[in-house]
């Protein structure tokens, strides 16, 4: 545990950071989702800035608690959690990590994006299924169970699945 006296390396912060589940896909942490876009000190206290995956995202706030509390039992009594909208977050921010471990969850991880990503939600779209691997997948709906997610079927081992959505 870090003292408040003692100087803290933005490193560890990021590290501790690591430990922080988005509130909506428990299996990825907030910085392989890539929502945490930097790690500063100001004077005795830890600033993380972070952007949304959509400006609207309900999870921010619980977002911001968690990494708040995260940081305070690692010792740092000073923590503040500044939200900032541009750039806009993209999918390209994702670890490699987070996109495995999307995978392994059973979300099918975005694709790299296009120049016109709307094509990657189009009907005939190549989106693999998580759960058998098969690329015979079909769009059932533009949303899944969060506003960031598709919803597809897999037309071999006919099961469902959300698609996280590449932009």
């Amino acid at each position: 545990m870090v003292t408040a006296a003692a100087p803290v390396a933005t490193e560890a912060v990021w590290h501790w950071l690591g430990d922080v589940p988005d509130p909506e896909i428990p299996v990825i942490s907030v910085v392989d989702l890539g929502i945490v876009r930097d790690v500063a000190m100001d004077g005795d206290t830890c600033v993380v800035t972070i952007t949304p995956t959509y400006s609207g995202c309900p999870a921010m706030t619980a977002i911001a608690a968690d990494i708040e509390r995260v940081l305070r039992a690692h010792g740092l009594a000073r923590v503040r959690v500044e939200r900032v909208l541009a750039p806009a977050w993209t999918t390209d921010w994702m670890t490699a990590a987070g996109r495995r471990a999307l995978q392994a969850y059973g979300i099918a991880p975005p694709a790299a994006r296009a120049v016109d990503a709307s094509a990657l939600l189009a009907p005939d779209a190549e989106v693999a299924c998580p759960q058998c691997g098969s690329a015979r997948t079909r769009l059932l709906s533009q949303f899944g169970s969060t506003s960031c997610k598709a919803l597809y079927q897999c037309a071999d081992c006919r099961e469902p699945f959300d698609y996280f959505k590449p932009h």
